[in-house]
């Protein structure tokens, strides 16, 4: 039987093994917390640091497959894995390109491919010299994850917010939608494009906060998008599931803002509402199978369910017996036993052929469940 490694344990690795189970592969799981939410899920799971060559390599030298849940992992390990015969979804070498925010608007600007203008700051020192570059955003090179990392200079008077590390400060765009699409790419380059989703988040905290799928673009702009996505995924020359981020502004002109390197927030939809869902697909790439099919079943609307402000402790799921009962819902908990505010506990997928229909029920959700202690 395939031996398959995951790097990392919270809910994404979760749904990773949830859909391993209709597949003849034996699950590795490493991760730090023995209570993680994928942790009781694998065949073999290993308590250890993903950000440590030597855990990492001896968590993955026995291993035909790896693959990762989140991009803070040891890429070193991973490449000396790669060299020895392992496969690495992403490759290393697509890794270190993304994780580092630098690198990653650097590889657009080689690839030709629309990004927000940009410098890059190595302190706060020389963010202050880069006032007439304002409004912009600061973007921390390495260590930025679901809104953290991130800052808005809006003015000189918010400069001072700004991180004193290497950054990349990204000029602020007009927009219009934040869209994101996954893109699957097999070992041979045959790739496989989801329906772009539109994504709203929540100003306060920067997560998502809902998504509509599909996202409602005119024919050019989707073109535009698709095509964009593509470009980027194709570039990074790897193999995996890529989520790009992408900005339309007041003009309809698109632009990427960021890619993930794995199964993402923005396709958890996929599990109800497409023939193949993103987690099934990165199955059928690491186990060498063919690609499945992207195609959307029905429009379909997530909500996160996120840690109420005020609340930290034993989680409790305040309104969940009534969205139980909602016909075309389907609620997945993360199975994280502690909550706190912002706190991705779980998501709640609404299936309905009336796109406006599926916005009133989100919004009705959003009323009804509370994440509380």
């Amino acid at each position: 039987m395939i031996k398959v490694g995951i790097l990392g344990g919270g809910q994404l690795g979760r749904m990773l093994l949830q859909a391993a189970a209709n597949y003849p592969v034996e699950t590795h799981l490493m991760e730090n917390d023995p209570h993680a939410p994928a942790a009781h899920l694998c065949h073999r799971f290993v308590q250890g640091d993903i950000r440590d060559f030597d855990a990492v390599y001896q968590f993955g030298k026995e291993l035909d497959a790896i693959t990762i849940e989140i991009e803070s992992v040891n890429e070193d390990a991973l490449e000396k894995l790669e060299k020895a015969g392992v496969k690495v979804y992403p490759t290393p070498a697509a890794l270190r390109i993304i994780k580092n925010k630098i690198r990653q608007k650097q590889f657009y600007q080689q690839q030709g491919v629309p990004s927000p203008a940009f410098v890059v700051t190595g302190d706060l020192s020389e963010l202050r010299l880069q006032q007439s570059f304002l409004p912009a955003v600061h973007k921390i090179a390495e260590g930025g994850y679901d809104g953290r990392g991130v800052q808005l200079i809006h003015g000189p008077g918010d400069i001072e917010k700004g991180f004193d590390a290497p950054a990349v400060l990204e000029k602020m765009v007009a927009i219009d939608k934040e869209i994101a699409q996954i893109v699957a790419v097999d070992r041979l380059g045959n790739a496989a494009l989801y329906p772009p989703v539109d994504m709203v988040f929540d100003p306060k905290l920067n997560l998502l906060d809902y998504q509509v799928s599909p996202a409602g673009l005119s024919e050019r702009v989707l073109q535009d998008v698709s095509e964009t996505a593509l470009r980027v995924v194709k570039g990074l020359n790897s193999p995996g599931i890529f989520a790009v981020e992408l900005f339309v502004d007041r003009n309809g002109s698109v632009f990427v803002n960021e890619t993930a390197p794995r199964v993402h927030n923005s396709g958890h939809h996929t599990i109800e509402a497409s023939f193949c869902s993103q987690f099934d697909m990165l199955w059928r790439i690491l186990l060498d199978y063919p690609l499945g099919n992207p195609a959307a079943i029905l429009p379909a609307a997530i909500v996160n369910l996120l840690g109420e402000p005020g609340y930290s402790g034993p989680a409790r799921y305040a309104g969940l017996e009534k969205v139980l009962r909602m016909e075309q819902a389907f609620v997945h908990l993360y199975g994280k036993a502690e909550t706190r505010p912002g706190r991705k506990m779980g998501h709640v997928t609404i299936l309905d052929r009336n796109v406006q229909e599926l916005v009133r029920t989100a919004g009705e959700i959003k009323q009804e469940l509370k994440v509380i202690s």
